[in-house]
């Protein structure tokens, strides 16, 4: 089969990060929207999958009582577009961002869907030190091992036809059992996670909370 080649990304699609707000926070969640496998259409401030995440940048940061502070990155285009990983290209761009702006704090990540494909793709980064995932959409070629040094969380609803929990659990159970900090709570809720919301903010703040103020 021929291999499918990737949209082209112009540089008019520029990605967007929203900076933690106060006082300088003891560390940072970086948070992570979904998307599409395949788009280069802009992603707007009122993109769903973005305003999906907001209530979690909130509660992390009213949870901690500014402790831990929320910075939203907005893609620049909607699609993962295939080998281009178009996502990871601009969460890697933000946490560049942060790095210069808060040199000394630990970093999370917490994201959705393709947003938490996206954090995958960042176990193992330097900036990285936990990472929460939200039913997230995975590869089957992701191996334990880059994820042992890298707290892990992954939440998914059980009713889920978006994405596989299976897939989920079972990258959870094999990071676990190569000896990695790696937790998989699974909720009677679907992709969208409307159902049961403040319990998927509470699980993704908490975990964020006492991995990164831990340190």
């Amino acid at each position: 089969m021929p291999r499918e080649e990737a949209p082209e990304v112009t540089a008019a699609h520029r990605p967007h990060l929203s900076l933690p707000r106060g006082r300088r926070p003891g560390a940072v969640a970086l948070v992570l929207h979904g998307g599409e496998p395949t788009s280069t259409l802009p992603v707007t401030r009122l993109d769903p999958a973005l305003l999906r995440m907001i209530p979690f940048a909130r509660d992390v940061r009213l949870r901690s009582r500014g402790r831990v502070g929320p910075a939203v990155l907005r893609n620049a285009v909607r699609g993962w577009n295939g080998d281009a990983k178009s996502s990871v290209a601009d969460a890697e761009w933000a946490l560049g961002r942060l790095r210069e702006r808060f040199p000394d704090v630990p970093i999370g990540v917490i994201g959705h869907s393709m947003g938490g494909r996206t954090a995958f793709e960042l176990a193992g980064h330097p900036e990285v030190s936990s990472i929460v995932a939200l039913a997230p959409w995975l590869s089957d070629a992701y191996a334990a091992e880059p994820f042992v040094g890298t707290p892990l969380l992954v939440v998914h609803g059980l009713r889920d036809r978006r994405t596989d929990p299976a897939a989920a659990r079972d990258l959870v159970e094999r990071v676990a059992a190569a000896g990695g900090d790696a937790q998989f709570v699974g909720l009677d809720d679907a992709h969208a996670m409307l159902h049961r919301a403040p319990a998927w903010h509470r699980l993704a703040s908490r975990f964020t909370i006492d991995r990164l103020l831990a340190r």
